[in-house]
């Protein structure tokens, strides 16, 4: 049976402005055939084990023709396969849907149509222009500025265009921006209209210039402006001085700044969010991946069979709760197993993801060293209490030998590893080299080492980079491989790692 192609509009930039009805789709999809604007993060809605095609065009550099990727379409959905074809914008406002879908039409295969939010308004509202506006502009106009130059008649109506509709909105129209503004000066637009150039809208690497429409052309030189760009010109632009919002460095104080982030790819989305609130441009780059201890479980597993022994169960992360409770319930077990137990949960993170499981921890630290903790439990820790730490496979010692200096009986078993994460080694150095990235975040010893692994050892790119530590475990680990703290957060959490980022800048 023939499949289906979806022509799914994947919108301007930022990938939280894709539609519901897209993410449905990319759930259900064998493939996906992307677009050099679609933002990657976007890809992790379809399937693990879907196959990726990238067919993206920058301007003179297409990786695939249009008709070559017409017909991959066809061929695909020929083989049966569930297709969405993920275009910047929307697909029918210059995303060449139309031909696309012509040609699944002319084969008789079964294709929908999923709108995105286009560039051509939601650029705009991202640089605080809006393109109509009461006793301003009542009307707008959404135009290629993508035409070849060296055609010998433009297929654009220039007399009429003109002065046709308060805004005009040119899509990719960098490149032929001088013709653009000589024929709207040329028939009629006063050249001192008021214009913006808009680079990369709605993501966080945004860039906005505005100007005149007779000085458009030479900014544009004088700047070294590149694509993706809209052109947009209108006396809408003023509203821009008072309406300004997204790139507002009051309002996002690390607008500007790109920060990578090494957190597991599982983990790094809150960190993400939070720095990406306030303005950050944030690269993942995860240098550690969690995973199922290497003895598969089996002290875990053990130790769950007899938790009636124990008097207190320590948990030291968010990871070891969920990978504790996973456990738990292959057992057939619940929260009345842990009756006889007292609960520790070392940090706000870690007592969190307890409450998700319906329990309140009896103790959380206020420092979450081994000091704290034993300074928590005192009067708690006697001769003879036996302690149960379900915990990373390489954490510190310092903690159960602590225990047992106090006469505790203590039973430390792996309830996870943390491995090499699959971080883009040269993508980061060559960023790193550029002088792109402003702060790296650590959130863990084991981001600090690896992170160090997927750089071969060379600090030296990270002289004139902000270093942030989540703790001071973690700032002590970064000193002894020779790193200098610059940023370490106050309250050993995320938030607090957020925060102190925000300070630092």
């Amino acid at each position: 049976m023939a499949g289906k192609v979806f022509l799914v509009g994947a919108g301007p930039g930022d990938y939280r402005l894709l539609t519901i009805k897209a993410v449905d789709c990319l759930k259900i999809a064998d493939t996906v055939v992307y677009d050099r604007l679609a933002d990657p993060r976007i890809l992790q809605y379809a399937p693990k084990d879907a196959e990726y095609i990238y067919v993206g065009k920058a301007s003179s550099q297409h990786t695939m023709t249009q008709d070559k990727i017409c017909q991959l379409l066809v061929d695909l959905a020929k083989e049966g396969k569930t297709v969405v074809r993920l275009k910047g914008g929307d697909p029918f406002v210059f995303g060449r849907g139309g031909e696309e879908a012509l040609l699944l039409k002319e084969n008789n295969l079964p294709f929908e149509i999923v709108p995105g939010v286009t560039s051509a308004i939601s650029v705009p509202a991202y640089a605080g222009i809006p393109v109509t506006h009461r006793g301003v502009a009542a009307s707008f106009s959404v135009i290629t500025g993508h035409e070849d130059p060296t055609k010998e008649t433009s297929d654009i109506n220039w007399p009429q265009l003109a002065k046709a509709t308060d805004t005009l909105v040119f899509l990719m129209g960098v490149a032929n921006l001088p013709k653009i503004t000589s024929k709207l000066i040329e028939n009629g637009r006063p050249a001192s209209t008021p214009i913006a150039i808009i680079r990369w809208g709605t993501k966080l690497k945004q860039q906005v210039w505005t100007s005149t429409l007779d000085d458009a052309a030479d900014m544009v030189k004088r700047e070294a402006i590149k694509p993706p760009c809209i052109f947009l010109v209108g006396d809408v632009v003023n509203l821009r001085k008072d309406l300004a919002w997204f790139d507002n460095i009051a309002m996002k104080p690390l607008f500007g700044k790109k920060i990578l982030v090494t957190r597991s790819r599982a983990q790094a989305s809150k960190l993400t969010f939070q720095l990406e609130e306030l303005g950050a441009e944030c690269m993942e780059a995860p240098a550690i991946s969690i995973k199922a201890p290497s003895d598969d479980y089996k002290a875990l597993d053990k130790a769950i069979e007899s938790l009636d022994k124990y008097n207190w169960l320590i948990l030291t992360s968010a990871n070891g709760v969920e990978h504790f409770w996973q456990r738990l319930d292959k057992a057939g077990k619940d929260a009345r197993a842990l009756a006889n137990s007292k609960i520790c949960a070392i940090g706000s993170a870690t007592a969190d993801a307890l409450k998700g499981h319906g329990l309140v921890a009896d103790v959380i630290p206020d420092r979450y060293q081994a000091e704290g903790i034993i300074e928590a439990l005192k009067g708690e820790i006697k001769e003879g209490t036996k302690v149960l730490i379900p915990r990373a496979a390489e954490a510190r010692e310092i903690l159960p030998d602590t225990l047992r200096k106090a006469g505790a009986e203590v039973d430390v078993v792996p309830a996870y590893e943390t491995v090499m994460g699959d971080g883009d080694a040269e993508e980061i150095k060559k960023e790193l080299a550029a002088g792109n990235i402003d702060a790296v975040t650590f959130t863990s010893s084991s981001t600090v080492t690896n992170f160090l692994k997927l750089l071969g050892g060379d600090t030296a790119l990270l002289n004139k980079v902000k270093l942030g530590a989540i703790g001071p475990i973690t700032a002590e680990t970064m000193k002894k491989n020779g790193l200098t703290v610059s940023v370490e957060a106050k309250e050993y959490t995320i938030d607090g790692l957020v925060e102190a980022l925000k300070e630092a800048f």
